[in-house]
């Protein structure tokens, strides 16, 4: 009978183990809200990039082509920093299929950006390179929901709680 009591016990006197969650408070306890949160720095620092590239490139490549370029660019970088930042991976596992589906995500940003320009220009053909970083800046907002949604439910799911 002891034995019994003893093995019954052991569960109860070791030590348990919490999710790393269990120390943040508020809406930090929420793994979604800290990614969003790190997915925002990450945003800010590519668009940036994006936007300077589109606009050191625009002179020479026209809208269309300098926004691709500076996508494109930018996308490698973007989902390198989201893959070690946003979403904490670590190693080289799966980091090439990571941004082989970084690039289709990439593209669907694209369609989404280059039709903002394809309508302005069609609104305004004589539009200024400040009339477009607004259009893209703009659909920009659009284009990161969806690749946040992308990248945490089907690239990253596997670090959705982290």
């Amino acid at each position: 009978m002891r034995e019994e009591t003893s093995a019954l016990a052991g569960p109860e006197t070791t030590t348990r183990r919490f999710p790393a969650t269990r120390h943040h408070r508020g809406v930090l306890r929420f793994p979604v809200v800290r990614q969003l949160i790190r997915f925002s720095g990450v945003g800010v620092i590519c668009t940036a990039a994006s936007l300077g590239i589109y606009a050191l490139l625009r002179p020479w490549l026209g809208a269309q082509l300098a926004n691709a370029v500076a996508l494109v660019l930018t996308s490698l970088l973007n989902t390198a920093l989201n893959r070690r930042v946003t979403f904490k991976i670590a190693g080289q596992q799966r980091r090439t299929r990571d941004h082989l589906n970084g690039l289709v995500v990439i593209g669907v940003a694209l369609v989404i950006t280059g039709s903002s320009l394809g309508v302005l220009h069609w609104f305004n053909p004589d539009a200024t390179v400040g009339d477009e970083l607004v259009a893209t800046t703009l659909s920009g907002f659009l284009a990161t929901a969806v690749r946040f949604s992308m990248l945490r439910h089907w690239i990253f799911r596997r670090a959705r709680h982290r």
